[in-house]
């Protein structure tokens, strides 16, 4: 699916946000996908990433916009420069983002997406049953709080 960069700025729906820095949505009560984001956290050396939990009201928002289903989750968005990338693609520009050797993974934008993307719905269908789910959303740290959105 591809949208107009910033497309969600005109969505009366969608709240504003700060948006200056690429933010990436998440299930905060997936504890695999709670610890893709303190791993992004950790390595994150330049603070590039903010983050924002897909149960917070305007992670909701940003589902419905992009025609997501609200209720599973089962996309992480990584939005940048307006535009919003989803499943394989959002996660190998993730990981590329931080840099050396994490930049490595370009690679794997060689293969379709249709052949990454069922890899990734099946981790997604599945991640509660991998990992687990908490009953409250990731608490970031002190220090870690600047970089949450909401």
């Amino acid at each position: 699916m591809r949208q107009e960069a910033y497309s969600y700025r005109s969505d009366p729906s969608v709240p504003a946000f700060a948006d200056d820095k690429p933010v990436i949505v998440f299930d905060g009560a997936c504890i695999f996908c709670s610890g893709w984001v303190r791993f992004l956290l950790r390595h994150d050396r330049h603070g590039r990433y903010r983050y924002l939990t897909a149960q917070s009201p305007l992670g909701q928002a940003l589902y419905r916009h992009y025609r997501l289903d609200a209720d599973t989750l089962e996309s992480n968005i990584l939005i940048e420069d307006g535009v919003a990338r989803f499943k394989s693609d959002g996660s190998i520009r993730t990981l590329a983002g931080l840099g050396r050797p994490w930049s490595l993974v370009n690679v794997l934008r060689l293969v379709p997406a249709v052949c990454r993307d069922p890899l990734y719905d099946l981790v997604a269908r599945d991640r509660y049953r991998i990992a687990g789910r908490s009953r409250s959303c990731l608490v970031p740290s002190p220090e870690e709080r600047q970089r949450f959105i909401g």
